[in-house]
């Protein structure tokens, strides 16, 4: 449901195209300011209980960059260089946002940044699509620390190196598709798959990621792109 207006001509059908993509429709949408923007940054923030106070105390993950297409996410990488005052604003917005919504768990907060300004996007109260990288990046992924931090137990946001992830996509309207080209996609360096396992698959439908390690994002993202490329979703009864 997302579009873009660029004059008064373009209100009636973004609103009704609005209307019409939402997951309800109660009337009302979101507007937001278009911002020129360096790179987007996904922060994910955690609320945990600290064990040598008790209290919750709010941890921060290494900044994640990615690129989005038609506003879907299809590659991120983890660290994002960025310099230490913008990294110091997001994470300032992060918990001020994070703080404010309460409770404990796993955020993941999406920030726009233009040198060293900061601009709030929006915030995921559960884990991020684009936060799918740490699943090689960091000694705990996105989905372990939202579990512990919600069971009150001890966080670690410790990176274990440069990572990236790359979506791979369904590329047809089908149900119960496999998948060709798995064993070409772990033979690349440093390359892991995860294929979700989802019942129904459509053309630009997320159907898996592919993720890879290496020396830095550069080469972690190549790696990622590469896996990915070599997946082919086909007919589930096409399958060999």
């Amino acid at each position: 449901g997302q579009s873009v207006v660029r004059s008064d001509a373009d209100v009636e059908r973004a609103w009704d195209y609005a209307l019409a993509g939402g997951r309800v429709n109660r009337g009302r949408v979101i507007v937001e300011g278009f911002i020129n923007f360096d790179y987007e940054i996904t922060q994910l923030t955690v609320r945990a209980i600290d064990p040598a106070s008790g209290q919750v105390q709010t941890y921060f993950c290494d900044p994640i960059g990615h690129l989005q297409v038609d506003g879907d996410y299809v590659e991120s990488w983890q660290p994002q260089p960025m310099s230490a005052k913008a990294l110091e604003r997001s994470r300032e917005i992060s918990h001020k946002v994070t703080e404010a919504l309460g409770g404990r768990g796993l955020f993941g907060v999406e920030l726009f940044v233009r040198g060293e300004e900061v601009w709030f996007s929006e915030v995921s109260p559960r884990p991020h699509d684009t936060g799918l990288v740490t699943l090689a990046s960091q000694r705990f992924s996105e989905f372990e620390l939202h579990a512990r931090a919600i069971l009150g137990l001890p966080v670690d946001t410790t990176a274990r190196g440069p990572g990236a992830s790359a979506v791979i996509y369904g590329g047809m309207d089908a149900r119960g598709i496999a998948f060709e080209g798995v064993a070409q996609a772990l033979a690349v360096p440093g390359a892991d798959l995860r294929l979700f396992g989802k019942p129904e698959s459509f053309v630009k439908r997320r159907m898996g990621v592919a993720l890879a390690t290496g020396a830095d994002t550069d080469e972690a993202r190549s790696r990622a792109r590469d896996a990915a490329a070599a997946v082919r979703p086909v007919p589930g009864d096409a399958a060999q």
